[in-house]
């Protein structure tokens, strides 16, 4: 349970962890992605209506996997066209569970690795990630893709119906196909807590919620393969950046950029245990982004003062990030590295090559970058303009707000 002030975020963070734990438990038995899901999916209601009226149940895990037994049972009565072999089945299966009949087993590893089934494609396999483990609802993940939500829903009800058709079995892939399904795991795990960390729309900053749901996520791949250095460079990413959570906003919920956070309100504790993760990752012979991140995140978080921050470590990093694996977001980065090396004017230069991708023509994050930077150089009319452009091009109320301040500011 939360220690939250308010009741219902702790029932909200215990749903959100026993949910895939339910859905493990019934896909493993009745072997119906999409129908346990659905069933999964209304005994979470059920209990987020009855749990904070009458209490949390001794065994809340059992309690969910009882009411939605029931719910998947009755669904398979309700199917005429199959009655006959689903009413065989429900026979068997209609008296409620009790608690102890439930599995101690954690399911959701295994869960993850179905909903990276190597029928689907790279952007199936996350968007039913998303929704299956990840709790995140339809529409949030059809903004993480830039499609309309009609379409997304149409895409993870394909996608769990290609699992069943292939006959995906509820066990972990054998070693050759576990490696190339782990790398599509982590970065599902990782556009969960981006979600988390950064609101993708509405008046909130960051979801608390969803963040520390992937951190429990990651924590149990590294559990499972703790020499794995890319495991151990999300986990380190993760807990690095969401030390740094009380500091980004303000009482009223107003962002606070890194170097203006007050650095003695970063969590020092999931910083240490990032930061070893971080040296322990780097000795692998092989380097990956995620560790790569992290020793990035690491440099911030060991700069007493932002003046202090090693720029030619954080340059030299993304630069290496750069080539191994090349994005847009990793340049416009490099650029803000630059630009404190060698001055703004630097790095609008190199935010210059950006111009040309279409992935980041209108994204809020080039024009803020950019705004800053001329605001550097003294060109205040240009940031302004800018400033309002990037404010436009966001979804979440808080940047909308940062960004309209960081505007007035310099309003010419």
């Amino acid at each position: 349970m939360s220690d939250s002030t308010d009741p219902r975020e702790g029932f909200e963070d215990l749903l959100r962890e026993l949910a895939p734990q339910v859905l493990g438990v019934l896909v493993r038995r009745y072997g119906q992605f999409e129908g346990c899901e659905d069933a999964v999916q209304e005994a979470v209601l059920a209990a987020s209506v009855q749990w904070p009226a009458e209490g949390v149940p001794d065994n809340p895990r059992g309690w969910l996997v009882a009411v939605a037994s029931r719910r998947l049972i009755d669904q398979m009565r309700s199917e005429h066209a199959r009655r006959e072999r689903e009413s065989a089945l429900a026979a068997e299966q209609a008296a409620e569970p009790a608690p102890e009949d439930v599995p101690d087993a954690d399911d959701t590893l295994i869960l993850l690795f179905l909903c990276c089934h190597p029928t689907l494609t790279a952007a199936s396999q996350t968007a039913l990630t998303l929704r299956a483990v990840g709790g995140l609802t339809t529409a949030e993940i059809a903004r993480a893709f830039l499609v309309p939500e009609s379409t997304m829903a149409a895409r993870i009800s394909r996608a769990k119906q290609k699992i069943k058709a292939a006959g995906g079995t509820f066990t972990l892939p054998e070693a050759a196909e576990r490696e190339e399904r782990l790398r599509v795991v982590l970065h599902v795990l990782y556009l969960i807590f981006n979600e988390g960390y950064i609101a993708s729309s509405g008046g909130e900053l960051s979801r608390a919620d969803l963040a520390r749901e992937a951190i429990r996520l990651v924590r149990m791949v590294h559990a499972q393969l703790p020499e794995d250095g890319e495991v151990s460079g999300l986990l380190a990413l993760m807990l690095l950046t969401h030390a740094r959570r009380d500091a980004r906003t303000t009482p009223s919920g107003d962002l606070v950029p890194l170097d203006e956070q007050d650095r003695s309100a970063w969590d020092r504790g999931l910083i240490d245990e990032g930061t070893a993760l971080v040296k322990a990752s780097l000795a692998d012979t092989t380097l990956g982004p995620y560790q790569l991140q992290a020793a990035i995140a690491a440099t911030h978080a060991s700069a007493a003062t932002a003046a202090d921050t090693n720029w030619k470590q954080v340059y030299a990093l993304y630069l290496v990030l750069e080539r191994i694996a090349p994005n847009p977001m990793v340049t416009l980065n490099r650029a803000i590295a630059l630009a404190e090396l060698e001055g703004p004017e630097a790095g609008l230069d190199l935010l210059a090559t950006l111009d040309g991708d279409e992935r980041m023509a209108r994204h809020h994050r080039l024009l803020s970058v950019r705004a800053h930077l001329l605001e550097k150089t003294g060109d205040t009319s240009g940031a302004y303009e800018l400033y309002r452009r990037a404010a436009k091009a966001t979804a979440s109320l808080a940047e909308q707000r940062y960004l309209e301040g960081r505007a007035s500011r310099v309003k010419p």
